[in-house]
């Protein structure tokens, strides 16, 4: 019997041949993989966009002068006037899948109220945007040698600097 080996918390690094400009040296953490597709975000692409602007645009009151200066990234090609929160998973909030013990995803307002005024999660990663494959693709893509999975690493996905992560995974 063939038993299908999925990827869900791991990640995808995009192999130095892959050309597509969307996905060229990106590191794309796999929040969900099974028969249907995939769904990930690309955790190493930030946006020339700040999480205040966000905030601002969503008429939400700050009082975390930080979070304000926080990094937007671009997730992907997909949805991206949509929000996604990968955050450690200390709450859970209104819209939260959890992909692990230790990160989840979150897609509601309540997260990002939170992070406005200082009440979020510990360690998070906001995105507009996130990429996917439909049934098939993405092991018809790794199999053409376009992607290497890895584990999941929280540091790199947290911790280390944007533009160490596709070197550091």
């Amino acid at each position: 019997m063939n038993q299908v080996a999925y990827l869900n918390n791991q990640f995808i690094i995009a192999m130095p041949s892959l050309a597509d400009p969307i996905f060229f040296h990106t590191v794309t953490y796999l929040c969900q993989h099974n028969k249907d597709g995939a769904l990930g975000i690309v955790i190493n692409r930030p946006s020339e966009m700040k999480l205040g602007e966000i905030f601002k645009q969503m008429n939400i009151g700050v009082t975390s002068l930080c979070a304000a200066e926080i990094n937007v990234f671009s997730g992907g090609p997909v949805q991206q006037e949509h929000g996604f929160v990968l955050h450690t998973p200390e709450m859970v909030w209104d819209a939260t899948m959890n992909v692990s013990d230790t990160v989840s995803l979150t897609t509601s307002r309540d997260v990002i109220e939170a992070i406005a005024v200082g009440e979020g999660p510990e360690k998070y990663l906001v995105a507009l945007g996130y990429a996917g494959w439909g049934q098939g693709q993405l092991e018809q893509e790794i199999l053409a040698n376009n992607w290497l999975n890895s584990p999941y690493s929280q540091n790199v996905l947290f911790d280390t600097e944007i533009n160490q992560r596709w070197q550091r995974a």
